[in-house]
């Protein structure tokens, strides 16, 4: 089977869970570090999936690898293989499929609910789950492609998830692990000071609370979009 190709924008934003999910499954996975100057590959047909992770730049800078990216996903839903992108890499797969970034009304930094839409795709990515509690670090926002369904939203932000078919946007971050919290509180304590109007900014004590046992429940969520999400992999070689 061809590896998940797994691009991480930020040396500090790694897939954290993603990863460990898939190898708890026995599928590969390669790691493309867009941060250290590694060129995006031509062909999403080297890869059975495709997986975006998140960043602090935005997904409208011109960057020289963000159009080779973009094209990169087209290509990836041309041969009918999954994209999944987490926050940046949402924005980013928004963009690539027709779509807007903007900034968002307000900063969300820490633990916040997210509600599962009204709607079939929803329920057939979330199952009956009704809402969760997940983790958030962003400032922008991006529109609902054509064609793609919301999937996700919550009180500060309408557009926390969309669904292309096999494809899944999320705003949020589900693929937190302790390493990656303790380490975005302690690079992002600025952010966080500077930001501390939003309603839906917290501090890091807050943000590090029962730490453990949130992280749990995220990745039981985690497990149902990953899980349906891999069910569109390539398997061939």
């Amino acid at each position: 089977m061809k590896p998940v190709a797994i691009f991480r924008c930020a040396s500090s934003e790694g897939p954290g869970y993603f990863a460990s999910f898939l190898e708890a499954r026995a599928l590969p996975w390669s790691l493309v570090r867009l941060d250290a100057g590694e060129r995006v590959p031509r062909d999403a047909g080297a890869f059975s999936g495709v997986a975006v992770m998140g960043g602090p730049m935005s997904a409208n800078d011109e960057l020289p690898w963000v159009a080779p990216l973009l094209e990169l996903v087209r290509d990836a839903a041309r041969r009918d293989l999954p994209a999944i992108g987490h926050c940046l890499g949402a924005q980013l797969m928004a963009r690539a499929f027709g779509g807007t970034v903007r900034r968002n009304p307000v900063k969300e930094i820490g633990w916040g609910e997210v509600r599962a839409a009204d709607n079939g795709a929803a329920r057939a990515w979330l199952g009956d789950l009704a809402a969760f509690e997940s983790f958030h670090w962003h400032g922008e926002t991006f529109s609902i492609p054509y064609g793609a369904v919301r999937v996700l939203e919550n009180a500060y932000c309408a557009n926390q998830g969309f669904a292309l078919g096999k494809h899944l946007g999320l705003q949020c971050h589900v693929e937190m692990t302790a390493e990656l919290v303790r380490d975005w509180c302690r690079g992002g304590a600025e952010e966080i000071r500077a930001s501390a109007s939003s309603p839906a900014v917290q501090e890091p004590r807050e943000i590090e609370r029962d730490l453990e046992p949130r992280l749990e429940a995220l990745h039981r969520v985690a497990d149902r979009l990953y899980e349906r999400w891999i069910g569109g992999l390539s398997r061939g070689n």
